[in-house]
């Protein structure tokens, strides 16, 4: 009896040790597929940044060809930019002008910053609810640029 129940125990401890191996197989193959799965939607991704990138680059080259193409034929005709698209810090004349433009009287038009200027820049601030600085900053450049090559009636 004491041989049967030896027998009967170590088939037993074999099945549930068979059995357990096959359980814990079947478990990591399913984690290699799934960590399988996420290296090709990791690479797909991958791929596809890949061909944004190079999209990027070519519309980047492209604007810079076109940009060189307009600098070299603007260059080739020799024009000037207008006095309204300037895009760094307006030269005293060109306030005098526009402030002139715009109805205020800057004084004699000579390219110096004095009291009358100061005072016209001053009061085209106040009527354009700027803050009242006598100076022309870029936000009341921005305002009155739009007087440099116009007239107010």
């Amino acid at each position: 009896m004491l041989k049967k129940a030896c027998v009967f125990s170590l088939a037993f401890f074999t099945l549930v040790l068979l059995s357990g191996c096959a359980t814990g197989r079947k478990q990591k193959d399913l984690e290699i597929q799934g960590l399988r799965n996420q290296v090709l939607v990791l690479e797909s991704q991958v791929q596809s940044k890949d061909e944004e990138i190079n999209n990027l680059k070519e519309s980047l080259a492209r604007a810079a060809a076109e940009k060189e193409t307009s600098q070299v034929s603007a260059k080739q005709s020799g024009k000037r930019k207008a006095a309204g698209e300037i895009k760094s810090r307006p030269k005293a004349r060109q306030i005098q002008s526009a402030l002139k433009n715009a109805g205020y009287d800057p004084g004699h038009v000579d390219g110096r910053m004095g009291k009358q200027t100061r005072d016209a820049v001053k009061e085209f601030q106040r009527a354009n609810n700027l803050p009242v600085t006598g100076k022309v900053n870029k936000g009341t450049w921005a305002l009155l640029r739009e007087y440099l090559n116009k007239k107010v009636k």
